[in-house]
């Protein structure tokens, strides 16, 4: 391998702020937060949104996504387009027999 090509290597804590589970593992991630771990040692602080620790699949908790409102707004959208079109949209004359 060349040499002060590659990033270092080394433990970091990674943080989920959601559930506020912390985790050490190594990784090439550095950061200017530091924290004190269990063993006394001071390691870079990362803080993650989402991790096994508080994603749904791990945790087998469901999760409601309000879909109703995007619903109603792509329908509001949709419906006034549409209704806008056929508003201008001339009708064919019948023929009368």
């Amino acid at each position: 391998m060349k040499e002060k090509i590659h990033p270092k290597y080394g433990p970091v804590v990674f943080e989920d702020v959601t559930a506020g589970h912390r985790f050490l593992s190594k990784s090439t991630m550095t950061s200017g937060e530091k924290v004190e771990w269990e063993d006394g040692k001071s390691y870079p602080l990362i803080q993650l949104e989402v991790s096994s620790a508080s994603h749904p699949f791990y945790t087998g908790e469901k999760v409601f996504i309000d879909t109703a409102g995007r619903v109603e707004s792509f329908n509001k959208r949709y419906t006034t387009v549409v209704g806008a079109k056929r508003k201008t949209r001339k009708k064919k004359p019948t023929k009368d027999k």
